[in-house]
């Protein structure tokens, strides 16, 4: 029983402690940007960067690339739902998927980040404008990269497991099988 408390501490510290950076990191920059700039104002320090990066306070009760304005409280649903599932889910990922670990870690910082804001003030602040893409935030940023190691993970899975299978396929061969 001590053990297994023991793995489930550990498991949490993790979970809690990179989650917990992601949404320090997310409302410092937040309040900043709403503390610092009027909503719709441009912040440049390099005036040279502008076309590639620049600070845009704009607000969104929607989803990425200004989807589904004015569903804040469906999604506040949504985003309860996901971090209980994570929470929920983690301890149960081998200790050795790190990239499941980490995507899991990322996304629930990310959500809620995103939710502290839409509970808070009823939208999320968004500030990164990049180019002509949509403008984001560091949740945001959080939860696209924890797809991304998701996928890397799955993709690292896959090669694993054909590698194995070839491995195996040559031993049946040299064994006199097949």
């Amino acid at each position: 029983m001590e053990e297994r408390l023991k793995k489930y501490l550990q498991d949490y510290a993790l979970l809690l402690g990179v989650a917990g950076v992601v949404v320090f990191l997310d409302q410092w920059s937040k309040t900043w940007v709403r503390n610092t700039l009027a909503i719709g104002e441009v912040w440049m320090p390099w005036e040279w960067l502008r076309p590639y990066a620049r600070v845009f306070h704009t607000t969104n009760t929607g989803v990425a690339f200004g989807m589904f304005q004015g569903a804040n409280v469906v999604l506040m649903v949504l985003a309860v739902a996901v971090s209980v599932a994570i929470f929920v889910y983690f301890p149960r990922v081998p200790r050795n998927d790190w990239t499941l670990r980490l995507a899991m870690c990322l996304q629930l910082g990310g959500a809620l980040g995103n939710l502290i804001d839409r509970f808070i003030q009823g939208y999320v602040t968004d500030f990164i404008s990049v180019g002509k893409f949509a403008v984001f935030n560091l949740a945001d940023s959080a939860i696209t990269i924890g797809v991304f190691v998701l996928l890397l993970g799955v993709w690292l899975q896959e090669r694993q497991e054909r590698r194995r299978l070839r491995v195996e396929r040559a031993a049946e061969l040299e064994n006199g099988g097949g």
